[in-house]
């Protein structure tokens, strides 16, 4: 058994998987909504909309952190506002701010000739690179956003399912959705580091779409996609030493891998039981 252990006796191992089991819990909880709403657009536009503060950051030795969060509010401002304008639609809005946000990241990037390393860091993230106080923040990002997913839960079904009834039930469905936007940028900022932006969809969409076919509410599918996002945490990093790959890449492709065979198995299932439904003899 030391092929499966061995590797995180290694300490930035541990960290990396603490670092990942966290994010996909955080992921789990923002990722659900994104799936049931149908917004994966949306999470990779505000992904990619996080380049300019990061970079901005970089140039200016400021923290990335900061510069992340700093994006990720103005998207969120930005998508809030084009949400409000009945005239235009809504993915057309989206893709421009997305395509000026990337823009002017790429301009900031131009600036400097130093940006290789850190730009690569922010497409692929590096969980091997979680430290202490990473796992400190990502731990408070994930008491976040489990707080705003409880106290916003019923606002944010019924904006799900039925928008027109929560208004009538006095939910507020505009501020329930940029509330909503809030949870999301949160957990995309609580994982570029780790996974990257150009992987992150990989924890946020992946293992809530897995769960989708095998749970029975919106909490079990949170519950399972956090638990599927950690087991490809952890065969993720395994892989990973052993074949000498990109962790946080391999960590999302197991998370992708997962979605196909739970959809796979599970429409195996469904014509199982549609054949035995036919062979069942009727009454008259």
């Amino acid at each position: 058994m030391e092929w499966l252990t061995g590797p995180f006796e290694v300490t930035f191992v541990q960290r990396a998987l603490w670092g990942g089991i966290l994010v996909s819990a955080i992921c789990a909880l923002a990722g659900t909504w994104v799936v049931l709403r149908g917004m994966a657009f949306l999470g990779d536009a505000m992904s990619h909309g996080l380049l300019p503060g990061v970079a901005l950051a970089a140039l200016l030795g400021g923290n990335l952190l900061v510069g992340a969060v700093v994006s990720a509010a103005v998207m969120t401002a930005g998508v809030t506002a084009l949400h409000r304008t009945p005239r235009l639609s809504q993915d057309t809005g989206i893709g421009l701010l997305f395509v000026g946000m990337l823009s002017l990241g790429v301009i900031i990037v131009s600036r400097s000739q130093s940006f290789a390393v850190d730009l690569t860091g922010f497409l692929f993230g590096d969980v091997l690179a979680v430290r202490e106080q990473d796992l400190v923040l990502l731990a408070g990002a994930l008491l976040l956003a489990l707080a705003v997913s409880v106290l916003g839960h019923r606002a944010f079904l019924a904006l799900a399912f039925d928008p027109r009834k929560a208004r009538t039930l006095g939910l507020r469905p505009r501020l329930a959705h940029a509330v909503l936007l809030g949870l999301l940028a949160l957990a995309i900022v609580a994982s570029f580091h780790i996974v990257g932006t150009l992987l992150v969809l990989g924890l946020l969409i992946a293992p809530p779409a897995a769960a989708l076919p095998w749970a029975r509410s919106v909490r079990g599918v949170m519950a399972l996609a956090a638990l599927l996002g950690s087991a490809s945490t952890f065969f993720g990093l395994l892989l990973s030493w052993h074949l000498s790959t990109a962790a946080g890449a391999t960590v999302s492709a197991l998370a992708v891998g997962l979605f196909f065979l739970s959809h796979l198995v599970s429409g195996l299932r469904h014509r199982r039981a549609r054949r035995a439904t036919a062979l069942i003899p009727t009454t008259d």
